[in-house]
């Protein structure tokens, strides 16, 4: 466990959170953008460790929470699709779409594969050439190079029965976008495997074109801690800039190779964050050269979702509007057993999050 457990002192973790408390004079509202901070934070109890100036709210950091509902219901359309196969990452199964959810569709017959790589939906696609199978790229910049390497790999290997409905999401513009709205947060702590993948440095013009501070984290609580100083300090000092703490997994420049490849399969888009709207310069569409990959073709061209249910707030709270408890359907008709919202399905959904470790929490609602 080197690496892991020195930033897992508890002796650490509160050494920095009297710094904190130290430096902290005024009030600022942070955003830890990545769903696995909001675990991090509330499975070692940071929140409660914290001073009172300083506030944390949930961002759109969670690929499966920010997946559209029309997006939901192009999955969902390929499931019906004679003698389709559609692979897809177990997270998504549960995600509710105008009418069904991928776990009630395979109840219902479609062949639904839950798989662990991209790779797995290639061996699929080997051993069933005479059925499609249909990827679903789900994920920040994290997974897109797994599945750009995918697509090369099918087109060397003459698999045109792989097919890849490519739902990848960018995140530093997303950010850009929630500052152009309503979001007051002061500053923001990053995503550190987003950032091993991009780097630190498409972060700066959030830092400076809009005044906000970033800080890419790792994921341990000690992490998570020193970036909250870091973000304090900047902002005590008027500060805004870009800085690391996680240093032992992200470059400023990011990973050649893995960005490389990504630019190599894909082009740039717009695409739709649930609870945000279309943003531009956000999403991953095959390149022309890989166009006999791309499944989008077999989705009908008009899919008419429906809205959310009536008292589901998932959007306000991605876009740290709101906390999870204040939503009417949370812990109520709405739970993981029995989600309504994405916020609720996925493991790093800070309502799923907030309902395993939080309920009883007296700070909850600050």
């Amino acid at each position: 466990m080197r690496f892991a457990e020195e930033f897992r002192s508890r002796e650490l973790v509160k050494s920095i959170a009297d710094r904190i408390r130290q430096k902290c004079q005024k009030q600022w509202t942070l955003m830890e953008f990545c769903g696995t901070h909001t675990v991090s934070i509330f499975r070692h109890g940071l929140k409660s460790m914290l001073p009172d100036g300083v506030k944390l709210v949930s961002g759109p950091g969670c690929p499966v929470c920010v997946t559209s509902k029309t997006d939901i219901d192009k999955i969902l359309a390929l499931c019906d699709i004679p003698d389709a196969i559609v692979a897809t990452y177990g997270d998504m199964m549960k995600v509710p779409g105008s009418k069904f959810t991928l776990a009630e569709k395979r109840a219902q017959g479609a062949d639904v594969r839950v798989i662990y790589s991209s790779y797995d939906a290639i061996e699929l696609a080997r051993e069933n050439r005479g059925r499609k199978v249909f990827f679903i790229g789900i994920g920040f910049e994290t997974t897109a190079p797994s599945t750009a390497a995918a697509v090369r790999r099918a087109k060397e290997m003459g698999l045109q029965n792989f097919k890849v409905l490519s739902l990848h999401k960018l995140t530093p513009p997303v950010i850009g976008a929630l500052l152009e709205g309503d979001c007051a947060v002061d500053g923001f702590i990053c995503p550190g495997h987003v950032c091993s993948i991009i780097g630190a440095k498409p972060l700066e013009p959030i830092a400076s074109g809009y005044g906000k501070p970033c800080v890419v984290a790792g994921f341990e609580p000690g992490d998570v801690m020193q970036a909250i100083l870091m973000l304090v300090a900047q902002l005590e000092e008027g500060r805004s800039e870009v800085e690391i703490e996680y240093v032992r997994g992200v470059t400023y420049e990011g990973n050649s190779n893995a960005l490389k490849i990504m630019e190599e399969v894909f082009d740039i888009t717009s695409s739709e964050w649930r609870g945000i709207g279309v943003v531009e310069n956000t999403g991953l569409v095959l390149r022309g050269e890989f166009a006999d990959f791309d499944a989008s073709p077999y989705v009908p061209q008009q899919i008419r979702s429906e809205p959310d249910p009536p008292g589901c707030k998932c959007g306000d709270i991605l876009r740290g509007e709101m906390l999870p408890p204040d939503c009417p359907l949370f812990g109520r008709l709405c739970k993981p057993s029995s989600p309504i919202g994405p916020c609720m399905v996925s493991s790093e959904g800070s309502c799923a999050t907030y309902y395993l470790y939080a309920r009883s929490e007296k700070w909850m609602n600050l």
